[in-house]
């Protein structure tokens, strides 16, 4: 918090792969047909029945539900699991770091202070705002070339 100055922050919820790690760091043979099979998102899962299986009993962890440029705010899905949105992370395009939370921050772009207790937009137009202005302002800038993410995490598990 030092570093970055978010202050406000009381937990990092992020798709940030350098900040929250996956709770299954290892692609199994079997995780194939499960997974987004993209260059930096291979531990996003497209089943939650075969993700809900494999994670370890006792393991403290946040399940998140993730849309990638949504074009409005998407709804949870309804199944066996409640989520509730969270916000919206900015992460590059490889899957690495988070524009919000993990770049040191943009102030030509965005104030800290923005930012909600988890480290996310709230607002779906300003998300887009600071996406189109990081690509705009810093073109040369690998992380500021970003996807925008509705995140959701469980309640209760």
């Amino acid at each position: 918090m030092a570093w970055s100055g978010l202050t406000q922050l009381d937990e990092v919820v992020s798709l940030d792969a350098m900040l929250c790690h996956s709770i299954l760091p290892d692609i199994e043979d079997d995780f194939w047909t499960h997974i987004v099979a993209e260059d930096g998102l291979v531990h996003l899962f497209v089943d939650l029945e075969f993700l809900l299986d494999r994670i370890p009993p006792g393991t403290a962890h946040n399940l998140l539900c993730v849309f990638r440029n949504p074009a409005i705010l998407p709804a949870a899905p309804a199944g066996p699991v409640d989520f509730e949105f969270l916000g919206y992370d900015l992460v590059d395009r490889d899957g690495l770091a988070s524009a919000l939370t993990n770049c040191g921050g943009f102030p030509q772009v965005f104030d800290n202070r923005e930012l909600s207790s988890k480290g996310l937009l709230t607002s779906h137009p300003r998300a887009l705002q600071v996406q189109s202005d990081l690509r705009r302002l810093f073109p040369d800038e690998p992380h500021a070339d970003c996807d925008v993410w509705a995140v959701f995490r469980a309640r209760g598990i």
